[in-house]
């Protein structure tokens, strides 16, 4: 029974992973809308200021994005209007140092680390985060039941910042 339970944690934890990659890939290629797609209606997408911060409800944060904020941040993206949109980054990302921190049948969470590459009129910059994916297992497909990006300079002046983390 417990080999049973270890391979099944096993292909869980490598189904999140390659989710997570894809995400990567989603928003690499400004695939907004299929990102949206990974979501539970839900679910919370945060860039914490405080590093420390548990509470994202009652803190200052760089975004705390239910579902419509989401979407309205991605039409806002997409729209050509904004200055993020018209005059968007292009994006490299590195995911990596994937651990298990919970896992049932339900939802896992995995904690890793991103490396961003943004590339601007001749100029790239670098941010790096820890990342918290809740990604729920629940109906068959995985989707994000939560995800916190925690960068590692988040209480500097950051500066345009014109893509989703």
């Amino acid at each position: 029974m417990d080999d049973r339970n270890a391979l099944f944690s096993q292909q869980t934890f490598a189904r999140a992973i390659e989710f997570i990659w894809r995400e990567a890939e989603l928003l690499d290629r400004r695939d907004y809308r299929a990102w949206l797609d990974l979501w539970e209606p839900s679910g919370f997408y945060v860039v914490p200021i405080d590093p420390e911060s548990t509470d994202y409800a009652a803190t200052l944060n760089y975004a705390y994005d239910d579902q419509d904020m989401r979407e309205k941040r991605v039409q806002r993206m997409m729209s050509g209007y904004s200055a993020s949109a018209s005059d968007a980054a292009r994006t490299v990302r590195t995911v990596s140092r994937f651990t298990l921190s919970s896992d049932s049948a339900d939802v896992i969470e995995v904690r890793s680390s991103q490396v961003i590459v943004a590339y601007k009129r001749g100029i790239s910059t670098i941010f790096a985060a820890d990342l918290t994916h809740k990604i729920s297992m629940s109906g068959g497909e995985p989707k994000l039941a939560e995800k916190v990006i925690r960068l590692i300079d988040s209480t500097e002046a950051l500066s345009a910042i014109g893509f989703l983390l």
